[in-house]
C-alpha cells in the first residue's frame, strides 16, 4: 500500500498515538477499505470521549492517509500541541466569532486539495445519557455539499469507558475493547446542485448523523433511538 507523505509533525504525533492506542484498549479498526487510498474524503464521526481523536487518527493513518482534524482553536495555544497542530496542517475552528466561516473555507480547501478531513459534527462530547449521537451542527453538511468528495461515516465505541470527560474518570486498566468502524460512503448525489439554504443543510446534516447513529447501533448490537438528543439552550 502506497502511503501519503506524512511529514515531520504527523510522524511525531504517531510516535505518541500508537502507544496510547495500544495501552488504553484492545483496539479493532474496521472498514478501513472505505477510506479512499487517494484524493479528498470527509470523515464524519461520533464523539464520546477525549480519546476519540487518537483512534480516529490511527484508523486513517493505518489506511495510509494523513488525518486532518477540525478542532477548537484554543488547542493551538497549548505548548508543543499547538506546534504539532499547525505543523501537521490541522484546521482550527472558531465558534461564534467573525472567523467561524474561515474554518469551513479552510476545511473545503483541504478537501479540494485531496486531503482527508475528520469532523465531529456534534461539536463536543455527546451528553446523551445513553451515549448516542446528539443533534449536530450543520457545518458538516456545508463541507459535504461544497466539496465533491466521498463522505464516510465513522464511529467509536469503548473510548468512553477509558476516559469519561464529563465525570472525570480515567480507567485504562484492565484494557477493554475499543472499536473504530468506518461505513460505506454516503450517497449525496440527490442533494448536489440544489440551492444551499438552511433547510438543505439541516436535511443533509441529519442524514449524515442517521448514518453515523445506525453504524454505531451495529457496533453496539442494539437498536438506535429514533430521535437525536438536544442540549438545553
Amino acid at each position: 500500500m502506497r502511503r501519503e507523505k506524512r511529514g515531520f509533525w504527523i510522524a511525531f504525533c504517531a510516535v505518541f498515538f500508537y502507544p496510547i492506542g495500544w495501552l488504553t484498549g484492545q483496539s479493532r479498526y474496521e472498514g478501513r477499505e472505505h477510506i479512499p487510498a487517494t484524493g479528498g474524503a470527509l470523515i464524519v464521526a461520533n464523539h464520546i470521549s477525549h480519546l476519540d481523536p487518537i483512534f480516529s487518527g490511527l484508523i486513517v493513518e493505518r489506511s495510509g492517509r494523513v488525518p486532518r482534524f477540525l478542532a477548537k482553536h484554543s488547542l493551538w495555544s497549548v505548548p508543543v500541541l499547538g506546534q504539532a497542530l499547525a505543523g501537521s496542517g490541522q484546521i482550527p475552528v472558531y465558534r461564534e466569532s467573525a472567523d467561524a466561516q474561515q474554518s469551513l473555507r479552510d476545511g473545503t480547501a483541504a478537501l479540494k486539495e485531496g486531503k482527508v478531513v475528520i469532523i465531529y459534527p456534534e461539536g463536543t462530547i455527546t451528553r446523551d445519557p445513553e451515549t448516542w449521537p446528539m443533534h449536530a451542527r450543520t457545518g458538516v453538511a456545508r463541507l459535504a455539499l461544497t466539496s465533491d468528495v466521498p463522505v464516510v461515516p465513522m464511529v467509536h465505541w469503548g473510548t468512553h469507558r477509558v476516559l469519561d470527560g464529563y465525570n472525570k474518570k480515567f480507567r485504562p486498566l484492565p484494557r477493554g475493547p475499543i472499536t473504530v468502524r468506518c461505513g460505506e460512503p454516503v450517497d449525496l448525489s440527490a442533494y448536489r446542485g440544489r440551492p444551499v439554504d438552511s433547510a438543505l443543510l439541516r436535511e443533509v446534516t441529519d442524514l449524515l448523523m442517521v448514518r453515523v447513529r445506525d453504524l454505531l447501533a451495529e457496533v453496539r448490537g442494539e437498536p438506535a433511538p429514533v430521535t437525536f438528543y438536544k442540549r438545553a439552550s
